[in-house]
């Protein structure tokens, strides 16, 4: 049911068929951004949304969706949550097995020179240049300059995670929509050109760029798991 480009500013109550049997292709209509109406039509059982544009999008779960979640601004609440859960249980594993093992169990002046040698070993791994240099100090106008620094790069990363959102209904949207429709035909195809290869290429430079901070961001793990440390210093 091909419904695209007329201008149709209602749609009635059609059944959606299965798309694994019956492709994407099977319910077109004008339900995408930017419209072409002053309301963005709906259509909830729509195999495929077009904007005025003519481009298209299929109108289906993510993978994200299809595991339970209601979208990535859930997933990315909840892959931080576990992400900071596993660091903590990785600290607190590695202070069992080091107060076991009486690590730091030294004398006052050596236990200094230790936390010191510690604490600019942690400043060289987070980088003297970098404003999140300030929590390894004690100062509380550091800590709160790190903190609202690192409350504002939270909020940006807020804004993209909104905009991935896959409501093709919704003008603040950032997806694209590579699919086109053709009017002398009942298959959609799509135009993207992105590739497997492509996708590899991507992830090797982001593990090439990450890799180092994952591996510093790991020491500072390990060394914040010492018992030489206070509890203020292991936060």
């Amino acid at each position: 049911l091909q419904l695209q480009s007329n201008r149709i500013t209602g749609m009635p109550t059609i059944p959606r068929l299965n798309d694994n049997i019956h492709g994407r292709s099977t319910f077109v209509a004008d339900c995408g951004v930017p419209s072409d109406f002053d309301e963005t039509l709906e259509c909830d059982n729509c195999t495929m949304c077009c904007n005025i544009n003519e481009d298209c999008h299929p109108q289906e779960k993510t993978k994200v969706q299809k595991l339970g979640l209601k979208g990535y601004t859930e997933f990315g609440a909840v892959l931080l949550t576990c992400f900071i859960a596993l660091c903590c249980m990785v600290a607190f594993l590695l202070y069992i097995t080091a107060r076991r093992k009486n690590i730091g169990n030294t004398g006052t002046s050596e236990m200094m020179t230790s936390i010191k040698k510690v604490d600019m070993y942690a400043l060289s791994k987070i980088g003297k240049d970098s404003v999140y240099s300030y929590f390894v100090t004690d100062k509380v106008c550091g800590w709160f300059i790190a903190l609202v620094t690192l409350g504002i790069q939270v909020g940006i990363l807020v804004f993209f995670i909104l905009a991935s959102e896959p409501n093709l209904q919704n003008d603040s949207t950032d997806i694209q929509f590579t699919w086109h429709c053709p009017r002398d035909t009942d298959v959609c195809y799509n135009r993207t050109d992105l590739t497997n290869l492509g996708w590899f290429f991507f992830c090797v430079l982001m593990i090439a760029f990450l890799s180092k901070d994952m591996i510093n961001g790991s020491k500072l793990i390990y060394h914040s798991a010492k018992i030489t440390h206070s509890f203020k210093s292991r936060i």
